[in-house]
């Protein structure tokens, strides 16, 4: 099942993509769950699903705004350096742990969405990332049972306005502009996903490929992430969790190589769809 959040009418809504459309689930179905997050909050996407197999909407992909896949997490955590390729190009050491930044909600964008560069900085570059999103939460969760928490997957871009990033050994200012972290199309879920790490992710600029990887690449896999995170944090139903980049973003490259208004970035996941974005530059 595909899982989408949107503006329709007017009105964030959400649904589920099937041949093509958008089905919005019945009125009395919003009422009890007024966007994704509740639902995934109620285990209720099961529900979701007859819901609007039965007596949804279909509606034009090109009658809606898309929204990001989940909008409002209560939690969006990241992982910095989890490819052994991004490690080696940025010329750090290997962590015994994973390396972990948080974003802010209003740093989420939607498929589709301008991703705006901050007019007093030149060095605005791509991170394609494979994100997921907790469907049952815990505390203290073993790896081996780190899949039962999992609603799905999706396609993360985690924009980094580089020269802020490195102000100091803090990650959180060029982490954390506006808008600079497209997630979407939409959310696969976990069934129909049965081996994650055979998935391929590929970023493309302008038609060009920066960073080509398989998810197998992984430092630190989803489990051993899962297990990590929740030791010192609940997870809840929709937290955000982006697993990192593969090497081949642009500020490692010879000479540097940053994103500039007009291009278009696409992050590609196995089975995932595409995620594309046009960059512009915030007045």
């Amino acid at each position: 099942m595909k899982l989408v959040s949107f503006i329709h009418a007017g009105q964030p809504t959400y649904g589920v993509v099937r041949g093509g459309r958008y089905l919005q689930p019945p009125a009395d179905f919003l009422r009890r769950f007024p966007d994704l997050l509740s639902v995934l909050k109620a285990g209720a996407a099961g529900e979701l699903q007859q819901a609007t197999a039965t007596n949804g909407t279909s509606l034009d992909p090109a009658a809606v705004k898309a929204l990001p896949v989940v909008p409002n997490p209560g939690k969006l955590i990241c992982v910095g350096l989890n490819y052994k390729s991004h490690v080696a190009e940025t010329k750090r050491a290997d962590s015994e742990y994973p390396s972990l930044f948080l974003r802010f909600n209003d740093t989420l964008a939607a498929d589709g969405d301008e991703v705006l560069r901050p007019v007093f900085s030149e060095r605005f570059d791509w991170e394609g990332e494979l994100a997921f999103v907790i469907g049952k939460g815990g505390r203290h969760i073993p790896k081996a049972q780190a899949f039962d928490h999992i609603a799905g997957y999706a396609c993360l871009n985690d924009v980094s306005v580089r020269d802020w990033q490195r102000h100091t050994h803090q990650f959180t200012p060029g982490k954390n502009f506006p808008g600079t972290a497209p997630f979407g199309p939409y959310l696969v879920t976990r069934d129909e996903v049965p081996d994650v790490t055979q998935l391929t992710l590929e970023t493309r600029v302008n038609g060009q490929v920066m960073q080509h990887a398989t998810i197998a690449d992984l430092i630190f896999d989803i489990p051993v992430l899962v297990e990590y995170i929740s030791r010192f944090t609940p997870l809840s139903p929709g937290d955000v969790i982006a697993t990192g980049t593969p090497g081949g973003v642009g500020d490692r490259r010879e000479p540097p190589l940053y994103m500039k208004e007009g291009d278009v970035v696409e992050v590609e996941i196995t089975g995932l769809g595409v995620l594309h974005n046009r960059i512009g530059t915030e007045a």
